[in-house]
């Protein structure tokens, strides 16, 4: 289930930073936290164009942390809130959810 306030996070300007590892050590990418889209599943949708060495490092290993916050959403201890998610990512090169972040 994903918090609210994670949900809040994400409808305030902030950098989402991607980490992956491959065969050559570790690697990350950024994005933005209004580009997010959640499903009705509860999976992030995030767009990846461009994102080749991310893409290939997804390929061999599935395994991803990502971090986003924004600072205007109150935290629980003062202004600021944050999260570190892990999980699986994969790219997707067609289908509904492709087109919904193509829009």
């Amino acid at each position: 289930m994903i918090p609210e306030k994670l949900r809040e996070v994400l409808k305030h300007d902030g950098v989402v930073a991607i980490a992956t590892l491959g065969p050559d050590g570790p690697h990350m990418v950024n994005t933005w936290n209004s580009y997010i889209r959640i499903t009705a599943d509860e999976r992030l949708l995030i767009p990846a164009g461009y994102m080749q060495h991310t893409e290939a490092n997804i390929a061999c290993n599935n395994q991803v942390l990502i971090t986003l916050g924004s600072s205007k959403v109150a935290g629980n201890i003062g202004p600021g809130t944050g999260f570190l998610i892990k999980g699986t990512a994969a790219f997707l090169t067609a289908g509904p959810e492709f087109d919904l972040l193509k829009a």
